[in-house]
């Protein structure tokens, strides 16, 4: 059966609707600031309402209909920040006790890397180490490496030194939880409400091309950031198990990058290799690392993408790492946090649109 077009828009009502999405994309583009709370407490409450909303079913059989809902909202609410809090209070002063001592140990990799690892390559290649003219590398690296420093020392005072700053970021913090509660407890009523907006003739293949939508995005946001946390869990475990001191970091990272295929396994095995290489001067040592990341990739491969993620992502990894790029680019924090969303409905319309295309006259008559 061919897809049914979107039929029955004049040329006048075409150009309103385009009017509107551009100055919808330039009133966006100047209050993306203010904005930021509610897109994070909307992405947060997508990703919780399945979990409300099958609480919600467990809950009518033993307390009334009135009351099912908040107290699932409420369930699903102290979750989902309880397990942003522990992150935030655990991992993150850990991250940052790691980056404090990569950057502090960069001088000593720069002078491993000239005093030994230069000499040996040109040793094993035939060649004088002198030709490698490291001392300039070294030296721009030094020189970045305290401008970002300045940068970011520069970057940290401000913000103490205004209060207004500091206290927009406090209240953006503040309003996210305050945001996803109401927006999760109202959630199905606000998706009811959007639909009833929908014209009645339009009305059949709106509601198919969003259901198409939400199954692409809920595939790869519910599913994939699942994946990359577990396997961000697996990577950290293993490194600090076999003893490396960026183990949390390299770990993290990796998972991080993840949602691209391989990437993860490529960016952690040769970040770790290099760290555990500076760590302990020992090649043998490499071995361990690479058990860790085959463990990894293989739990990816065989368990965590076919159960969490499954085959209907329908987004290739160059597209989202071209929405993410693009949507941080207009839009700052705002437009990354956009992006995966307005992806998965252009694919989803465009997969539509090529149905129409192949079902089309033109296409027919031209084979």
């Amino acid at each position: 059966m061919s897809a049914k077009p979107i039929d029955g828009i004049s040329d006048s009502q075409k150009w309103m609707i385009l009017l509107s999405v551009s100055l919808s994309a330039f009133l966006l583009y100047l209050l993306a600031p203010v904005l930021m709370p509610f897109f994070t407490a909307a992405l947060l409450a997508y990703l919780g309402d399945p979990i409300a909303d099958w609480l919600q079913k467990k809950l009518n059989t033993k307390v009334s209909a009135n009351f099912s809902r908040p107290i699932a909202v409420t369930l699903v609410f102290i979750f989902l920040f309880g397990f942003l809090t522990i992150i935030i209070l655990l991992v993150l002063p850990l991250l940052g006790q790691q980056l404090i001592y990569l950057t502090s140990n960069i001088p000593i990799y720069l002078d491993y890397i000239q005093n030994h690892i230069i000499p040996d390559v040109a040793q094993y290649l035939g060649l004088d180490s002198s030709v490698f003219d490291f001392q300039l590398v070294k030296q721009l690296f030094t020189d970045n490496y305290v401008q970002a420093g300045g940068i970011i020392s520069q970057f940290m005072s401000s913000i103490a030194s205004s209060s207004f700053t500091f206290l927009a970021w406090v209240a953006n913090l503040v309003l996210i939880p305050v945001i996803t509660f109401y927006l999760l407890r109202d959630w199905d009523v606000l998706m009811s409400r959007i639909d009833e907006l929908i014209p009645r003739k339009n009305q059949p293949i709106i509601r198919q091309l969003a259901k198409q939508s939400d199954e692409v995005l809920s595939s790869f946001l519910r599913g994939q950031f699942i994946v990359m946390l577990a396997l961000g869990a697996v990577y950290s475990t293993g490194l600090w198990f076999i003893d490396l001191k960026l183990a949390l970091l390299i770990g993290m990272l990796a998972g991080l990058v993840s949602f691209v295929p391989y990437l993860g396994f490529i960016v952690g095995i040769v970040a770790a290799s290099i760290a555990m290489l500076f760590q302990t001067h020992d090649v043998m040592q490499l071995i361990p690392v690479m058990i860790v990341f085959s463990i990894g990739q293989m739990l990816e491969g065989m368990l965590l993408t076919p159960v969490l993620v499954g085959d209907k992502i329908g987004l290739h990894p160059v597209a989202v790492i071209f929405a993410v790029l693009a949507g941080g680019q207009l839009f700052g924090f705002v437009g990354i946090l956009l992006a995966l969303p307005v992806a998965a409905v252009l694919v989803v319309l465009m997969r539509h649109f090529h149905k129409q295309y192949l079902s089309s006259a033109i296409f027919n008559n031209a084979s």
